[in-house]
């Protein structure tokens, strides 16, 4: 059976400095020359993983020397991102720091209205902040109203990114629709996780990161398949250079293939409005 796979989880930028990556030394992101390479080796590696499409979210580790006019310009790059290549980058995410407190709100609703971005992240051990800090908290609330999905990085190793600060936001917001990003990266995140989808539902997750499936199945089979999406946490070249290899877990897997459908694709493109 052929799977429509969307993946949830691709940053678009230069992570070299971030991740301390020097090899090959490729031309700063800002050449012409590197962006149509970095664009070659991302859909090369879509399709030889198996992946159709992709929510692009910025790198939350650029400079921004200029303050919010930086962030300003990684989003409209993001949103000519996605327009560039709609077929295969539908959708894309925005970023706003909590460091610029409330002109952060015009940026949300910017993003929304003249970006027509589908979603909103953040990736607080990046952005100088914890994730329980009162703007993530309120910019959240502002991300939903704008129709908007607000996406969380939850880095359980970082304490800033700990996982029972999602579960604050969530019981902050009941109504409202959030995605985490990163929460299976460890084993106990993989168990807090699993408390998270019992007790807040308007949780989903992406599989990122984790090091096999088998704990995610079982989650799967326990809070419904509707919880869950495929991610990559693919990084642009020359750091990411292949699909996950959960992907080909999901497909072994023994889920009905309804499930398989959802976490590879369904679910995303209900999130995303696709």
């Amino acid at each position: 059976m052929e799977f429509d796979v969307f993946d949830v989880h691709h940053h678009v930028g230069d992570a070299r400095a971030v991740m301390a990556i020097s090899e090959e030394n490729p031309e700063p992101l800002d050449t012409s020359a590197y962006r149509q390479r970095e664009v070659e080796e991302r859909l090369t590696i879509m399709d030889e993983g198996g992946v159709h499409q992709a929510l692009v979210i910025p790198g939350h580790g650029y400079a921004r020397p200029a303050g919010i006019e930086d962030t300003r310009a990684e989003n409209d790059r993001i949103a000519a991102y996605r327009d560039a290549l709609p077929d295969r980058f539908p959708v894309a995410a925005g970023i706003v720091e909590p460091r610029d407190g409330e002109a952060s709100l015009a940026e949300i609703e910017r993003c929304a209205t003249e970006l027509g971005l589908a979603a909103m992240s953040f990736h607080t051990r990046f952005q100088g902040v914890s994730l329980d800090n009162h703007w993530i908290d309120r910019y959240v609330g502002a991300i939903g109203d704008a129709g908007m999905l607000p996406i969380l990085h939850a880095l359980d190793e970082s304490a800033d990114e700990a996982l029972w600060k999602v579960g604050q936001i969530a019981f902050h917001y009941p109504g409202k629709t959030l995605l985490i990003l990163d929460g299976y990266s460890t084993f106990e995140g993989t168990k807090h996780c699993g408390y998270l989808a019992e007790q807040y539902p308007q949780l989903h997750f992406d599989i990122s990161l984790s090091y096999n499936f088998d704990f995610i199945e079982h989650h799967v089979r326990r809070f419904g398949a509707e919880h869950y999406l495929f991610g990559t946490d693919l990084y642009s070249w020359p750091l990411g250079r292949r699909i996950t290899h959960l992907l080909s877990q999901v497909l072994e897997s023994s889920l009905p293939e309804s499930d398989k459908h959802a976490i590879l694709g369904g679910n995303a493109r209900r999130l995303l409005g696709l």
